[in-house]
C-alpha cells in the first residue's frame, strides 16, 4: 500500500506541473525560478538536515565508494558498447551520458527520505555528492570528447565547487565530526524546508515534460531505458551485495542509482554539441518509466 500511494504522490506532482505548464501557470520562466529554489534551498536543507548528526562512519564507507564507482564505469561502458552504432556522433554522445547521469538530486534523495527513512538519507546524500563529483565531469569530457566541442572542461569543473548539494554535504559532514550543535529550532526549520524536495521536484519535472510523443519516435530511447532505470539498479544490487554493504545502504544506493535521466543533461547536451531534441525525449520516457521501475524498487528494498 505504501508503494501505490508514493507512486500516487509522484504521479499527482508529475500532474500538477505538467497541467501548471499547459495553462501557462508555469511558464518558462516560473519553471526555472521553482527550479532554483528546490535546487539551492530545499535540497540542501535536505542534503545537511540528513548528515548534522550521523557519525562519520554511517556516512562513508570504503565499500559505499568501490560500489558507486564500479556501478558508475560499469554503466558507461556498457553506453559506449550498446550506442557504440549510432547513426550520428551528436545522438551516440547524448545515448552514453544519460545511459548513467541520474538524476539523484531532484528524485533520488528526496524519494528516499520519502521511503526509507533519516539514515537510509544520510547516506544516500554521500551518494548523491559522489554523483555530483563524478557525473558532471565524465559526462562534459564525454560530449566534448565526440562532439569536438571547443567548451572548457576547467570552467565546468570549477562550477563543482559552488554545487550547493557538495556546499551542504560538507557543512553536513564538518558539523559531524566536529560535534559541532544545531539549535532545535534551526532543525525543525531545516526539515520543514526539506520536505518541500520531492513535491518541488515532480512539480520542476513535470512542467518540462513533452507529453506530445508519438510510439513511433520512442524506439531510439529504447536502449538508454533500459540501461538507466532497469540495468543499473540491477546491477547496484549485485555490486553492493558483493562488497557487504549493510541493507540501509544497500536499499539507498539501489535507488539512487535507478533513478531517470537527469534533466540537467539536456542541458549539458545543449552546450556541447549533442542532439538536443534526442537528449529532451530521453529524459521525459527514462521518467516515466521510472514511476514503474521505482516503485519496484521501493516496494522490494523499502
Amino acid at each position: 500500500m505504501a508503494v501505490i500511494e508514493q507512486l500516487g504522490f509522484m504521479l499527482v506532482f508529475l500532474a500538477v506541473g505538467a497541467a501548471a505548464r499547459s495553462v501557462s501557470l508555469l511558464t518558462a520562466s516560473r519553471t526555472e525560478t521553482l527550479t532554483a529554489v528546490a535546487f539551492y534551498v530545499a535540497l540542501p536543507a535536505l542534503v545537511f538536515a540528513s548528515t548534522f548528526d550521523r557519525p562519520l562512519g554511517e556516512l562513508i564507507s570504503p565499500a559505499l565508494l568501490v560500489g558507486f564507482w564500479t556501478v558508475l564505469a560499469v554503466t558507461v561502458a556498457a553506453g559506449w558498447l550498446v550506442h557504440r552504432r549510432r547513426e550520428s556522433d551528436a545522438r551516440r554522445s547524448v545515448a552514453i551520458v544519460q545511459s548513467y547521469h541520474g538524476n539523484m538530486g531532484f528524485l533520488g534523495l528526496p524519494l528516499v527520505a520519502a521511503t526509507l527513512g533519516g539514515e537510509a538519507t544520510a547516506i544516500a546524500s554521500v551518494v548523491l555528492g559522489l554523483g555530483a563529483l563524478t557525473q558532471a565531469p565524465v559526462t562534459v569530457m564525454t560530449l566534448i570528447r565526440i562532439n569536438d566541442s571547443d567548451a572548457s572542461l576547467s570552467g565546468e569543473l570549477r562550477a563543482l565547487a559552488t554545487n550547493p548539494v557538495l556546499v551542504s554535504l560538507a557543512a553536513g559532514i564538518a558539523a559531524s565530526v566536529g560535534g559541532v550543535g544545531v539549535p532545535a529550532p534551526v532543525v525543525t526549520g531545516l526539515d520543514t524546508v526539506a520536505t518541500l524536495a520531492l513535491p518541488l521536484a515532480l512539480v520542476c519535472v513535470g512542467a518540462k515534460l513533452d507529453t506530445e510523443l508519438s510510439l513511433s519516435t520512442l524506439r531510439p530511447t529504447t536502449g538508454v531505458v533500459l540501461l538507466k532505470v532497469v540495468w543499473m539498479p540491477v546491477l547496484a544490487w549485485a555490486v553492493f551485495s558483493a562488497l557487504g554493504v549493510g541493507s540501509t545502504a544497500l536499499s539507498a544506493a539501489v535507488i539512487m542509482l535507478g533513478v531517470p535521466t537527469a534533466v540537467s543533461t539536456y542541458v549539458y547536451t545543449s552546450e556541447l554539441g549533442g542532439d538536443a531534441a534526442f537528449a529532451s525525449m530521453n529524459v521525459v520516457v527514462t521518467t516515466v518509466a521510472s514511476l514503474g521501475t521505482l516503485s519496484v524498487l521501493v516496494w522490494l528494498f523499502g
